[in-house]
């Protein structure tokens, strides 16, 4: 599977305040810690027992979409839990470092109060798609990749010109520098190849990427879309010549 690591060039944008970001990922990474998914703490226990808390844990927390439709109030919130619970390192390290990287310029643009409401809204809206699109599924979905995939969809909307560093794998690694249209366009590609080939079992929702980033530039798109036209005032006519 081709992946893609990715991050904004310190040079080439202004690294501006993101209290609110940096919050997010405080607050997935403590939860991620004192949690039995970190395998840290000796009182989850050790091999089989660990991976029967693990479960439960995920069942607990996270969205089961063959639950959600059920009318269950405790299901209608799992959509909201589930985008501060990770499975791994691996998948709270990647999550946090997108977020991270296009997080902040996102926040700015966006104020903190609306940067919130946002992520949390966008990450409900794709975690509940994936579920409706898999409303039969038993398996547990956790994870803030929904969310995060809304930001770089509002990223590309916002900033289509920031200079991108990428890491390819097919091209050795190479530190390739491009535009956020180049990558990220390229990022979702890569999401809807794979979500083809996924299959119906534990694995990545690579579908709750799709439409966290299709909200996610759908709302950018409506919300700072319209320019404000300035009126600029024509210049001083020669001496001896009248205005329109």
């Amino acid at each position: 599977m081709i992946s893609l690591w990715s991050a904004v060039g310190r040079r080439a944008v202004r690294r501006p305040q993101a209290p609110v970001m940096y919050g997010l990922i405080a607050l997935c990474c403590l939860i991620f810690l004192i949690g039995p998914a970190s395998g840290l703490s000796p009182a989850y226990g050790s091999g089989d027992e660990l991976l029967a808390v693990q479960r439960a844990y995920f069942r607990h927390w996270g969205v089961i979409p063959a639950e959600l439709f059920e009318g269950s109030p405790r299901a209608a919130l799992t959509p909201a839990t589930a985008l501060f619970v990770h499975g791994s390192w691996v998948h709270l390290l990647g999550n946090m470092l997108f977020l991270y990287v296009f997080g902040v310029m996102t926040e700015e643009r966006m104020g903190r109060v609306e940067f919130t409401l946002f992520y949390l809204g966008c990450g409900y809206l794709a975690l509940l798609g994936y579920a409706a699109a898999n409303a039969r599924s038993e398996q547990s979905l956790v994870g803030a990749s929904g969310a995060i995939s809304a930001v770089l969809g509002a990223f590309l909307f916002l900033f289509p010109r920031a200079r991108v560093t990428s890491l390819l794998p097919f091209l050795f690694f190479l530190p390739l520098r491009f535009p956020a249209w180049v990558v990220l366009p390229f990022w979702v590609a890569l999401q809807w190849l794979a979500a083809g080939r996924a299959p119906s079992g534990p694995g990545v929702a690579y579908l709750a990427h799709l439409v966290g980033f299709g909200l996610g530039f759908a709302y950018a798109w409506a919300r700072f879309g319209r320019t404000t036209r300035v009126k600029v005032a024509p210049a001083p006519a020669p001496e001896g010549e009248n205005q329109p």
